[in-house]
């Protein structure tokens, strides 16, 4: 199950958003530029935008969003569609941001999408299902800001999931109204559904899942941390042959730690490949990995 599930992961696609301060969306494309290279120039438009065109004719973007405060000093970069061989890059870019002047603080997010354009309905609720029975550890294990949590990135809708489990849906419109409490098969941009951990608005919008659960930063690890984390969970949710969503997992300080290594071994981040992914997900928790109550006093 688990190398079947990072095979999975490896062959999904990706894209992220990353929202930064104390840089101009013109220096931030300069810097996205000297990475990936191509031609750079300010598009405009609602969001400001300056975009990077780069030889194989993907485009990243540095736009505004008003949430970061000051037009003139942030900046959220928006990638081009990516996959796994991409993430390499993606770090080189982020360093090259960092070394730029960008600042991650309690006012920025990364948010990150993952392409489910070819997953069936009972495969997308699975997703639901998954992060739903895991919320509360892998909220704690990414360390998501607790304002955030009352706003942006409210936890998953307790309702949604009793409908989701009355429909059992089989198709995208059963799902579509689940999810939203009534038939809304093309969603506006802004649809206030969208302001929760797990937000599926997309599905019907661009065939994405989007995880708006992660902090702003300027590290290159975490940002490929979080990234490896969806499209394993997303991964699972694709292989699994059912998923459930009963007994929420809930958080014990005690065994945090434990409990969420068994989750991100189950999702398949084994050996020395995800070490530095395993790392990154365990240092925020308690406990020891190794032992679900603490390691035996007698040991």
């Amino acid at each position: 199950m688990s190398n079947n599930t990072m095979a999975t992961a490896k062959a999904l696609t990706f894209g992220t958003e990353l929202e930064y301060t104390n840089i101009s969306r013109e220096r931030a494309a300069k810097a996205i530029h000297a990475v990936v290279g191509g031609a750079v120039r300010y598009t405009g438009g609602g969001y400001d935008a300056w975009t990077v065109t780069a030889p194989d004719g993907r485009e990243w973007r540095a736009i505004s969003d008003a949430s970061l405060g000051s037009r003139a000093t942030s900046a959220e970069v928006v990638t081009p569609i990516l996959k796994w061989e991409d993430v390499e890059t993606l770090q080189a870019v982020v360093r090259e941001l960092r070394k730029a002047g960008a600042k991650a603080t309690d006012a920025t997010s990364q948010h990150v999408h993952i392409g489910v354009a070819d997953f069936n309905a009972r495969q997308i609720a699975n997703l639901a299902r998954i992060f739903y029975k895991q919320e509360e550890l892998i909220l704690k294990a990414v360390g998501t800001w607790e304002h955030r949590l009352n706003h942006y990135t409210r936890r998953t809708d307790r309702a949604f999931i009793e409908r989701l489990e009355a429909a059992k849906p089989k198709t995208r419109e059963t799902l579509n109204r689940a999810w939203f409490g009534y038939t809304n098969p093309n969603p506006a941009h802004y649809d206030s559904a969208r302001y929760r951990a797990l937000n599926l608005n997309n599905v019907w919008r661009i065939g994405t899942a989007e995880f708006r659960i992660f902090n702003g930063t300027t590290h290159a690890g975490e940002v490929k941390t979080n990234i490896i984390l969806c499209l394993a969970i997303a991964a699972l949710a694709k292989t699994a042959r059912a998923a459930s969503s009963k007994n929420q997992r809930p958080y014990t300080t005690a065994s945090a730690k434990y409990d969420t290594r068994v989750f991100l071994l189950r999702l398949g981040m084994i050996g020395g490949e995800f070490k530095n992914t395993r790392m990154h997900l365990l240092k925020r928790l308690p406990g020891s990995a190794a032992w679900k109550n603490g390691r035996p006093e007698a040991w």
